[in-house]
């Protein structure tokens, strides 16, 4: 009923709809607004009051509402000059997202009216719409963050120590029969999932977009959805679609589990665009709020600076932008409770006046923040824009996904001819990019498969990228893959490829976990998940995007989960310094030596000797490590990428002797393996133990 809530002034800070327990307290940025409506609506969705908000202080727009509880819906209407060549597209007419919304009703539908102009009119973006966008937008709604999280501690896992397992709340859920509410936060925390990832070992699990995400309307055009998630426009609330019931506690829920079971929750975060997308995009938010504000503007302040890729890239050079970023970030830190965030395109975040600078306000503001610069912050280290792969560039405490190590470790296993330096670079953490400034190994996220481009079983059976599912003629999609497909593309019954097949998922899995660096394992590989050959599953909302659980792999699932185990036994595989092949003041000992399957010490020659396919890492603890860490013993590390090969093992110090413990040639035989004869297209490990211990575990010949 209009006129139902009394106005009072209000303040200017928190930004969005606060609840104080007497009433709700708004405020909204926007500096180049005349004039402020706050729109109430009732369950029904029906508008039930309008408020001119009636302060203004410092660009920000106030009122405060007693009598107000949580559950109000609400939204905005702006009112300014609607100049598209001056960068300025108020429209009244088009009801706006709060952008400090902590929840929505649901999702935008698409409409004409969702459009700030005439979409029919020749003129495009430079007309103006009067339809009410009301009825196709959600509303924002006022919430309660408080949450009971009573006395289970954050896990704080080192990040020498995590092991990190990318995964999508629905397609990790909708497959499995044994869990209710499948494609939700509950389903992501229920007992089987949970036991599942402890099981194998995952320390935190790194969730696709959660913020709410819209689905792109040629994707809806197209009876295909928005699956990944990348086209966020509500950084506060979660994704209704991950709701059973609409309640923000059902995230919480969600990561208060996670953490009793010791597990970490990491978010995949878009700040570097919105949903909004480039001129002839919709009217959401930020777009009607202040988009001279919000976004990067062309030379013609009518277009974009499309450093993304998606239409449009957010302006960290306005402090508005970077305090929104940041407000969202320490929102889902203290009111949910999560551990850390993978910025997606983190290079447009680091953009200062157009070029990326690693020490511009975003990376400034994060490190200093009290309550983020203790989270693990991970980056997407680069953009389309210019200038934008910035591998390696980023300032601690950032970590970044390697996609060196991806490449280079498919390739090497492949048999790629001059492979065998940058296999060596990145088994040892890929210190030419990462040892500077204070940074240690745990900076080079290593990966093998991610959301984006093959599975780990689709990297060994497939040649070429199979996404005509997608609808775009199978244009869409890296077209470079570093893939293999062992003789077959595509499934095959054929059983010594098969057998083939699954050695190089083991060695590949094998690599990447006795590599320094912090490991991240995608959801489904350890149990042979396919794609059928889609690289580029972004709209596949469906069996094809989804893990099959189905017909799990076991004896993989078990390789993996033995794998990982191996790497927490032995800290020589994760440590927090680099390895430089000094030698160490304990023994006099070089903490990492290269040598030939022979023994003796590798030249330049063999480097660079193209045909070269074994290597061979003798391993300790890093030089310099302190008192406190154990720097005895040591690892013979064998990749070997060629055809069999017996290796000299060096001297092990008096009363120790070299153990073989670990070997993909026999994937279910764990324990002990005799002799020094390794099989081609394996990986080996061999352990320096003292005399005696080779009585734990069971025997198995090569």
């Amino acid at each position: 009923m209009a006129g139902r809530f009394s106005i009072r002034a209000g303040t200017p800070f928190p930004l969005g709809a606060t609840f104080d327990g007497d009433g709700v307290n708004f405020a909204v940025f926007s500096r180049h607004a005349t004039r402020v409506s706050l729109c109430l609506f009732d369950e029904a969705g029906i508008e039930s009051q309008i408020v001119q908000m009636p302060e203004r202080e410092g660009h920000v727009w106030h009122c405060y509402m007693p009598g107000m509880r949580p559950g109000q819906q609400y939204g905005y209407r702006m009112h300014g000059p609607y100049a598209p060549e001056e960068g300025h597209r108020f429209n009244p007419y088009k009801l706006l997202i709060d952008p400090y919304a902590k929840r929505l009703t649901g999702h935008p539908k698409w409409h004409n009216a969702l459009f700030g102009y005439d979409v029919k009119d020749k003129k495009k973006d430079l007309s103006f719409d009067k339809r009410d966008s009301a009825p196709y937008m959600p509303r924002s709604v006022v919430v309660d963050p408080a949450f009971t999280w009573g006395n289970t501690p954050r896990p704080g896992t080192p990040r020498s120590d995590t092991i990190v397992y990318e995964a999508h709340v629905k397609g990790l859920t909708a497959g499995r029969k044994d869990i209710d509410n499948p494609g939700t936060f509950q389903a992501m925390a229920s007992e089987p999932v949970l036991e599942h990832l402890t099981r194998l070992g995952i320390t935190a699990v790194e969730l696709l977009p959660v913020q709410a995400f819209i689905d792109d309307k040629f994707l809806v055009d197209r009876g295909l959805r928005n699956y990944w998630g990348y086209m966020t426009y509500g950084f506060f609330a979660p994704d209704p679609r991950y709701m059973q019931d609409t309640d923000i506690a059902e995230f919480q829920q969600m990561v208060a589990r996670f953490h009793s079971a010791g597990i970490e929750v990491i978010l995949d975060v878009v700040y570097n665009h919105t949903a909004e997308g480039g001129e002839l995009g919709p009217t959401l938010s930020f777009k009607g709020l202040d988009n001279a504000s919000y976004y990067r503007l062309a030379e013609d302040k009518r277009y974009y600076v499309n450093d993304t890729g998606c239409g449009n890239t957010l302006n960290f050079d306005n402090p508005f932008t970077l305090r929104l970023v940041m407000d969202s970030l320490r929102y889902w830190v203290e009111a949910m409770h999560v551990d850390g965030f993978r910025f997606d395109l983190a290079s447009s975040l680091g953009r200062k006046n157009g070029e990326f600078d690693r020490d511009g306000p975003f990376f400034q503001a994060i490190r200093q923040d009290p309550v983020l610069n203790g989270a693990k912050l991970i980056a997407e280290p680069w953009d389309v824009g210019p200038g934008g792969y910035q591998l390696g560039a980023y300032p601690a405490p950032f970590s970044e996904w390697n996609d060196k190590f991806r490449d280079d470790a498919r390739k090497f296993w492949r048999g790629d001819a001059g492979m065998l330096a940058a296999m060596a670079a990145r088994l040892s953490g890929s210190a030419q990019y990462f040892d500077h400034d204070g940074r240690s190994p745990t900076a080079s996220v290593n990966f093998i498969t991610a959301h984006d481009g093959f599975t780990l079983t689709d990297t060994v059976s497939y040649n070429e990228k199979h996404n005509e599912a997608n609808g775009e003629e199978n244009r869409d999609g890296h077209s470079h893959n570093a893939s293999d497909n062992l003789g077959v593309e595509g499934p095959t019954l054929d059983p010594v490829v098969l057998a083939a097949r699954a050695r190089r998922r083991r060695n590949l899995m094998a690599t990447m976990l006795i590599s320094q660096g912090m490991p991240m394992v995608l959801s489904g590989d350890e149990i042979g998940n396919s794609q059928d050959g889609n690289n580029n599953a972004y709209c596949q909302d469906n069996e094809i995007g989804w893990v099959d659980w189905s017909n799990p792999d076991t004896d993989f699932m078990t390789f993996c989960e033995k794998a990982i185990a191996f790497r927490k036994a032995h800290p020589i595989l994760h440590q927090r310094r680099f390895l430089h092949s000094q030698a160490r003041l304990i023994d006099g000992e070089p903490d990492l030596f290269w040598r030939r399957v022979h023994g003796a010490a590798m030249t330049q020659a063999d480097w660079d000797n193209p045909e070269r396919r074994t290597l061979v890492a003798e391993m300790r603890m890093a030089s310099g490590s302190p008192e406190y860490v154990e720097r005895k013993g040591a690892l013979m590390i064998v990749l070997n990428a060629g055809p069999a090969v017996e290796v000299t093992l060096s001297e092990p110090p008096e009363g120790t002797h070299w153990v073989r413990r670990f070997d993909t040639a026999e994937p279910l035989a764990w324990g002990l393996f005799d002799g020094t004869l390794i099989d081609d297209d394996s990986v080996v490990v061999f352990v320096q133990e003292p005399l005696g211990k080779e009585s734990e575990g069971e025997r198995h010949e090569p």
